[in-house]
């Protein structure tokens, strides 16, 4: 199969496959096992997205990727080289074309894949990892993919019958597992005092705080269960974070609320997840219409 660089006819991002067979049949990665796909000498086709990276960061619109080698059961044991997969997605930053992302998505103990759209590697850079080891990590930024022409005909989302998934009948539930000691670390940071107002409940068994994830665990945030991306909120302020009422800039002042977040010497917030929350989450207060 020659190289083909950005979007495949008939895909759209969002579009979901149950197996990772069915996304090489559908041609958005040319490899079963392998993160990136590429060809010797050209730029990388696609990356899969599948968490077996401890040095990864998903945030949605950008990526934090790490390159291929030197992993073992998720933990990096060996320095990477600038060469196979690493090599492509570096000729994909000096070069600026577009790179396919799938990811996959887990839903308790089930998972599936989806297209997540073109991204471009803004970046790319060696550096060492939490192991110890050198990685080549590039950053990946989401790009608006065009619109498909309005032929007056209506379009066949699926390409083609051999990786069409079949209709899903499961009657299971599942919902996000959430590290409840990573939940109640950050409650004890503040004594489980809001970070914004400073309220602190008293109950009958103890002070009561919330948790506040910055980017949502599950659908459609896919936000990480760490520490850097929690907040100790009362729960008034925590519902009104949660449904975009105010924000928290880099800075830790607030937006659109007077105030500035109140941040513990241990409690290392990751910007990256207090811009998705800014950009995808907080909607600006307008003022009401007068009639």
């Amino acid at each position: 199969m020659p190289v083909h660089l950005g979007s495949v006819a008939g895909i759209r991002p969002g579009h979901e496959f149950l197996r990772r067979s069915e996304v090489k049949d559908a041609g958005l990665h040319r490899d079963l096992y392998r993160g990136i796909s590429s060809l010797k000498g050209f730029p990388a086709e696609a990356i899969v997205l599948s968490g077996g990276y401890e040095d990864d960061l998903d945030l949605g619109s950008v990526i934090l990727y790490t390159g291929e080698g030197g992993n073992q059961e998720g933990r990096q044991v060996a320095d990477q080289q600038l060469k196979g997969g690493n090599l492509a997605l570096h000729l994909s930053f000096e070069q600026q074309t577009p790179v396919r992302v799938i990811r996959k998505v887990r839903q308790g103990p089930d998972f599936f894949f989806q297209y997540a759209g073109l991204y471009l590697v803004t970046s790319s850079a060696a550096q060492v990892g939490r192991s110890g080891h050198q990685i080549w990590q590039f950053r990946l930024e989401l790009m608006d993919e065009p619109a498909l022409p309005d032929t007056g005909v209506a379009l066949v989302q699926e390409p083609a019958a051999t990786y069409e998934p079949a209709p899903r009948q499961l009657a299971l539930s599942s919902r996000v597992v959430r590290d409840t000691r990573l939940m109640r670390a950050v409650k004890e940071l503040y004594d489980f005092s809001c970070q914004v107002c400073a309220a602190r409940l008293p109950t009958p068994t103890g002070a009561y705080a919330e948790a506040a994830h910055i980017r949502g665990l599950g659908a459609p945030h896919h936000g990480p269960d760490r520490l850097d991306n929690l907040l100790c909120l009362c729960p008034n302020h925590h519902i009104t974070f949660d449904r975009g009422s105010w924000a928290v800039n880099d800075d830790g002042t607030l937006r659109g609320q007077p105030g500035r977040l109140t941040l513990a010497p241990a409690h290392e917030i990751n910007p990256l997840h207090l811009h998705y929350h800014r950009r995808r989450i907080y909607q600006p207060h307008q003022a009401p219409t007068l009639f």
